[in-house]
Order: structure tokens, then sequence, then C-alpha cells
């Protein structure tokens, strides 16, 4: 199914978000010792919704929805790795994190290209979750070599 509206763009956000904060959230259990910053990315991904959400809701129009904010969008082309085997340790872990927020990060800046000459709005808050993205990037990758 090719993503067209801001409605489904934003939709198949949230369903990204939700699915990664619940594998940090089983991090979070599996790992103790690094509890506190998984249960952050939980949050914080919660969050990256709730703000791209509110922007989207702040300028929606009819206008808006009615039309198509997006040329093609593709989900297949975003397909996350949540499940998290019984024997994965920290590093496989960490890896799967990384390549999933790498995944994230690409979906918002397409979104956020495809999206800029329809809303201005929307588009920003997609490129202000991706930088938030890059900088988990960076401490995911931190933690791995560590």
């Amino acid at each position: 199914m090719t993503l067209h509206t801001a409605s489904e763009g934003i939709s198949f956000a949230r369903e990204m978000e939700e699915a990664t904060a619940g594998y940090y959230e089983e991090l979070a259990k599996r790992f103790p010792d690094h509890a506190e910053t998984f249960t952050a990315y939980a949050k914080a991904n919660h969050k990256f919704v709730a703000n791209v959400q509110r922007t989207y809701y702040g300028v929606i129009t009819d206008g808006i929805e009615g039309c198509y904010a997006f040329r093609s969008l593709e989900p297949d082309d975003y397909v996350i790795d949540v499940e998290l085997g019984d024997d994965a340790d920290l590093a496989t872990a960490l890896a799967k994190a990384i390549k999933n927020e790498e995944t994230l990060v690409a979906y918002y800046k397409e979104a956020a290209e495809q999206s800029k000459g329809v809303m201005h709005d929307v588009p920003h808050a997609f490129l202000m979750v991706a930088k938030k993205k890059n900088q988990r990037i960076d401490e995911l990758k931190a933690q791995a070599a560590s």
C-alpha cells in the first residue's frame, strides 16, 4: 500500500515509533544495566509521535487532507525488525536498534522531502525527529563500541 496522504504518512510513522518503543522496553527488561537508557528511548519515541501529530493537527485543513502529500512513499521500503530472539546478546540487540533507527531516519527524511511542497510545519517536524534519531544512532553506536 503506497502512502499518499499526510494522515497515512503520520499513521505509518506512529506504527513504527510504537513498535520500536516496544523494542526498547523489551531491551530495558532484558538488559537491566542499560534499562534507564532504553526506557528513555521508548518514552522519547512516544513523544516524537505526539509532536508530529500535534504539528499535523495544528495545520490540517480539508484541503491538505483531501490532496496527496506524498508522491510515492512505500511502507515496504521502511521495514523495521523488532523481534528479539531469546538468545540475543546486547551487541546483537544494539545492532538491530541502530538499523531500525536508520530506517526511521530514512523514512522521516523522505516523508519530509516529498511533503514539503504541500505542507511546511509537518515536514519540519519530520526533520526534527530525524535529527534527534541521528543523535540516538550515535549514542547506540557508542554503547555498542564500549
